[in-house]
């Protein structure tokens, strides 16, 4: 008999969206902070991490061609979410009075809301 293989959906990390502010905890890039660009999935692009160089040829847009930095994506895995102090902190789910979802963050002691979720069904 053969093995069956899953092939499906890939569970990613919902708490870090476009425009957070992350820091890298892990890797190459440990300690670096940023802001998120774009999401694929498990993978986040976020400005000034994960820098590489591209070879471009020439073409209208570029008409010199040569070699560009792009910032490649990391795992969602390898970044947490930064408090307004640009330290890491780790995200909490709540739901609240009017039955709606958010995500909190303890800070001193403080529960400090960082924003509301979905609205939960």
């Amino acid at each position: 008999m053969k093995k069956k293989v899953f092939v499906g959906e890939v569970k990613a990390n919902k708490e870090i969206r476009k425009g957070d502010k992350v820091m890298a905890i892990a890797g190459n890039y440990k300690g670096q902070t940023g802001t998120v660009i774009q999401r694929f999935g498990d993978k986040v692009t976020v400005t000034g991490i994960n820098m590489k160089k591209k070879h471009v040829r020439k073409s209208q847009e570029n008409p010199q061609g040569g070699i560009i930095d792009i910032e490649r994506p990391l795992h969602a895995s390898n970044l947490a979410i930064c408090s307004p102090t640009n330290q890491p902190v780790k995200l909490r789910k709540r739901i609240n009075k009017d039955g709606d979802k958010e995500l909190y963050y303890v800070d001193n002691g403080k529960e400090v809301l960082h924003r509301n979720m979905k609205k939960s069904s």
